[in-house]
């Protein structure tokens, strides 16, 4: 307890940093507020009423990233989701359009272009989504007969709303402390992380077939044991084995000293999740867009909205493998590091440098990235298995999935930053047994990520 006062105080005496602390809790208190602040012309009393035990299925997932404010008709009701979107768009362009490559290649300059369209982006995909969200989560029970003002204005406010968003996520990254965009998606899912509880421990365990104290107890230690699983799975591996380990002998000049190239089994992060994530959220999206509001789900659309279905979860499964392996193969450029090796005089004994180089740091991460995305898969999937034992489906959704990833992965990239500036100041570290690793692939060019 001690050495937490003494932590705190340390880092509120850095004054940079105790600036970014309270600039980062400002941003996200303005967000929480504009959270709460209903769309004009909506009774959010019977909005509520309309909702009652609607938070289920892949909708409720929608709304547990946006904190709320997808199911209570925000003016950010669409949240931070569309420039996740976007980002993700921006991202494949980058690797098929040759002018994107380009501009990803120009450094700052092109940073800032790819930036200027992701924002454009986000706009357009709001107001794609928008008329559907209006349509099919806004009954005519809490707005009254619904005519086209009400739907121009609603759109506009929508939209307005999610580039405010946009601009709190930078305004965070620029002025505070952590990637903002990520901080909103990780305050979202906290403040829905009571709801879940109690939904859970009052409104199922303790009903007279629910198991009472003691189940609740035991479901408890698991998801300890799932986060535990979850940290150690953000933060990679500490060494790749010796039979995988790329072992560099430096030159003379450094007296053949070996290094250790550093490659993780989970390179890509949570990236992978959120690709995948994505695109399940494409089908209801779709279909929301164009059904003109009808709620009636089947074929496709039901199959794939429906987050405990077997068929939702092998297609996100393997759709996880597979961004995976793609996402690492963007953020690990194996020719660029067989080239550099090569520049500083570096090789990997028994492999010729250059081509054949790159050709076996390429083998390497293909055969160490498959345990890693299997079990990012199976943690991704593991709210499924939660809810075949019963578990509530909005707290069984923090049993491992998108929603305790982010958790994870952005509280502990967010503290690692706080430890920086403490052992830059020649203060003690967060944690006596060791430097915290956060995920830092989670956030892309212009990605969260959420």
């Amino acid at each position: 307890m001690k050495n937490l006062i003494n932590t705190i105080k340390n880092i509120f005496a850095i004054e940079d940093l105790r600036v970014r602390i309270l600039n980062t809790l400002g941003f996200l208190l303005v967000y929480r507020i504009g959270s709460y602040i209903v769309l004009p012309g909506v009774d959010p009393n019977a909005l509520a009423a309309a909702h009652a035990g609607g938070d289920s299925g892949i909708l409720g997932l929608i709304n547990i990233f946006a904190g709320g404010a997808f199911s209570r008709a925000s003016i950010f009701g669409l949240g931070i989701m569309p420039y996740i979107s976007a980002s993700i768009v921006m991202q494949l362009l980058g690797i098929a359009v040759p002018y994107f490559q380009k501009l990803q290649k120009e450094g700052a300059s092109g940073q800032k272009k790819v930036e200027r369209y992701t924002r454009v982006l986000t706009v357009f995909v709001t107001a794609f989504q928008a008329p559907g969200y209006i349509a099919s989560q806004i009954p005519a029970s809490a707005t009254g007969p619904i005519g086209i003002f009400f739907y121009i204005r609603s759109v506009l406010i929508l939209v307005a709303g999610t580039v405010f968003v946009m601009w709190l996520g930078e305004k965070i990254t620029d002025k505070g402390i952590g990637n903002g965009i990520s901080l909103i998606i990780m305050v979202g899912i906290l403040a829905r992380l009571p709801f879940a509880f109690t939904a859970e421990l009052l409104g199922n365990r303790m009903k007279s077939d629910g198991g009472g104290l003691i189940v609740f107890l035991i479901e408890i230690v698991f998801l300890v044991l799932v986060v535990m699983a979850t940290i150690l799975l953000v933060q990679g591996t500490r060494k790749i084995p010796v039979q995988f380990a790329k072992r560099i002998v430096g030159n003379k000049q450094y007296g053949g000293a070996r290094q250790f190239i550093p490659l993780k089994v989970n390179a890509a992060g949570v990236m992978p999740i959120i690709f995948a994530q994505a695109i399940m959220f494409l089908p209801l999206t779709v279909f929301t867009s164009l059904s003109g509001g009808s709620t009636t789900m089947s074929g496709l659309v039901a199959t794939f909205s429906n987050i405990g279905g077997f068929w939702y979860n092998l297609t996100f499964g393997l759709m996880i493998v597979a961004f995976t392996y793609f996402y690492t193969a963007v953020i690990i450029n194996s020719n660029q590091m067989a080239e550099e090796m090569k520049r500083n005089g570096g090789f990997i004994p028994g492999v010729k440098p250059g081509r054949k180089t790159a050709e076996y740091i390429d083998a390497v991460m293909s055969r160490i990235t498959l345990p890693g995305s299997v079990f990012l898969a199976i943690v991704a999937i593991m709210p499924a298995f939660a809810m075949l034992f019963k578990v509530d489906n909005q707290f069984a959704r923090f049993y491992g999935g998108t929603s305790l990833l982010i958790l994870v992965g952005v509280m502990m990239d967010t503290l690692q930053q706080i430890e920086s500036y403490l052992l830059m100041r020649h203060y003690d570290g967060l944690m006596k047994t060791g430097r915290i690793k956060g995920r830092t692939s989670l956030s892309g060019p212009g990605v969260a990520a959420a």
